[in-house]
């Protein structure tokens, strides 16, 4: 499989890093995503994965699109107001890169549905906004042996946890829902406007490393920012 030309235009400055080059630009061409929640951190995470050229993307959320999300939620517009969140990403990522297949799934992630809808994905990118859904994510996701990229944001803060798919698990990490672990829906915490961007980019980010087989992604990681004191910490586990 070559790029064509278009391919290379586009793609240009992602095949220049000696990391990736055109071997891991096919790589991510050839792999899938599915993103599970459609606010902050996964319309966000989506558009930058589209861009990126990841082959096949696929959405589920059941929310739809209100005037408070659009502070920070910069797939939407006022004009978005009350449809469906995965009909508008859906539709703002294939226009980002009409190369790509979407997928979207305008319902809620169940433990009746959770496997089906997880399995036929090479990475799971998970970026809901309550403690339940990324317990049930995370757990699927180890169930399938599939890495799982987790974002969580509340006020200042926001983490990205990486897992590999085997060894150490979220519920490892966090036994029991904990108090001001990022997870906190922005509805009750609160959140600053640009702080779901900058994880949603670092779970893009990680998502494409992994499927380009580049980086530091070979173990499970930890990283969490404080982007009112600018502190960051972040440690590694098997």
């Amino acid at each position: 499989m070559e790029l064509d030309k278009e391919s290379l235009i586009r793609y240009s400055r992602t095949i220049m890093l000696p990391q990736v080059g055109e071997a891991g630009q096919l790589r991510l061409l050839a792999g899938s995503v599915m993103i599970v929640g459609a606010g902050a951190l996964g319309s966000i995470c989506a558009m930058y994965l589209a861009a990126s050229g990841v082959g096949r993307i696929g959405i589920v959320d059941f929310d739809i699109v209100g005037l408070s999300n659009l502070q920070r939620q910069l797939s939407y517009t006022e004009n978005d107001l009350g449809q469906s969140k995965v009909d508008v990403l859906g539709r703002r990522i294939s226009g980002i890169n009409s190369g790509i297949k979407v997928e979207t799934h305008d319902e809620m992630l169940t433990s009746g549905n959770a496997v089906k809808l997880l399995e036929g994905y090479d990475i799971i990118v998970e970026g809901s906004d309550n403690p339940a859904t990324k317990y049930l994510v995370t757990d699927t996701a180890r169930s399938l042996e599939k890495p799982c990229v987790v974002g969580g944001v509340r006020e200042f803060t926001g983490q990205v946890m990486t897992f590999t798919g085997s060894g150490t698990g979220y519920r490892d990490l966090f036994p029991d829902a904990p108090c001001g672990s990022g997870v906190t829906p922005c509805s009750l915490g609160g959140v600053l406007g640009p702080l779901p961007g900058i994880i949603a980019s670092l779970q893009a980010s990680q998502v494409i490393k992994l499927l380009c087989g580049t980086g530091a992604s070979c173990k499970g990681e930890f990283f969490q920012i404080d982007v009112e004191t600018m502190q960051s910490m972040k440690f590694e586990f098997d």
